[in-house]
């Protein structure tokens, strides 16, 4: 498992990617006219949105308490310290739990039934093989370090208590949750666009309104990453974080 999860960690990048495509293969629906009723379309759509809302609030915190490095180094897993306080001291892996609960939401609001069934558990097994690598790394640098923080704080769940007093007795840097996040967030949000414009025929909008909303949309969505990657690379916000 700690191959194949140094395996995926390289091009883990792809396995998103491809992820994200395969919203869009025709499958059976979650949720049906028959079974649920004409306004059926709106469970998927609740659901959906709340799930893949609440991964990126997830990640949006973490990244905003405690900064870790992400992208290894040579694209191998790396660490230069053991990072444990922030979202980190109640859950070992939370911008992971963040990923899944987005890739699930946006599952659900697609309705689709063979992405949850089949693509899902292939993301989670991916998931589950990369922590083991990345464990066999810390393990084997930080010691009983690691081992203590392994020992108190779960792998995947997040332990909500005293989560509030961590919130607040921490600084939150809204700009580092920008400058490290916008590309996860103009492709997640890209996705949720193209789903809701092409798969929720139920609003019975005509072509031109349908398209003007898509171009608004994709135009907002370039604005957006265009502002923050000038910050970025300008350094006017990055000094800060």
């Amino acid at each position: 498992m700690i191959q194949i999860g140094n395996f995926f960690f390289k091009y883990r990048n792809y396995v998103f990617i491809f992820l994200y495509l395969a919203l869009f293969i025709p499958s059976r629906s979650i949720f049906d006219e028959a079974t649920f009723g004409l306004g059926y379309y709106k469970f998927p759509l609740f659901i959906g949105l709340t799930v893949t809302i609440l991964g990126q609030l997830i990640r949006g915190a973490t990244i905003s308490l405690a900064y870790i490095v992400r992208g290894g180094k040579d694209k191998k897993v790396y660490a230069n310290e053991l990072v444990t306080n922030g979202i980190f001291a109640h859950c070992r892996n939370p911008l992971y739990v963040g990923n899944i609960l987005m890739l699930v939401g946006v599952g659900i609001l697609v309705n689709s039934l063979l992405y949850v069934l089949v693509f899902i558990p292939l993301f989670l097994f991916i998931y589950q093989a990369i922590v083991l690598a990345e464990e066999h790394f810390l393990r084997n640098k930080f010691g009983s370090q690691f081992d203590a923080y392994s020992k108190r704080v779960h792998r995947w769940l997040i332990n909500p208590v005293g989560l509030g007093k961590t919130i607040s007795g921490m600084h939150f840097s809204w700009r580092r949750w920008l400058v490290r996040e916008y590309n996860t967030q103009v492709i997640w949000l890209l996705a949720i666009t193209l789903i809701l414009v092409f798969k929720y025929t139920h609003w019975q909008w005509d072509t031109t309104t349908r398209n003007t909303w898509l171009i608004v949309i994709l135009l907002i969505l370039a604005v957006y990453y265009g502002t923050i990657k000038y910050f970025k690379k300008s350094g006017k916000w990055t000094k800060l974080l």
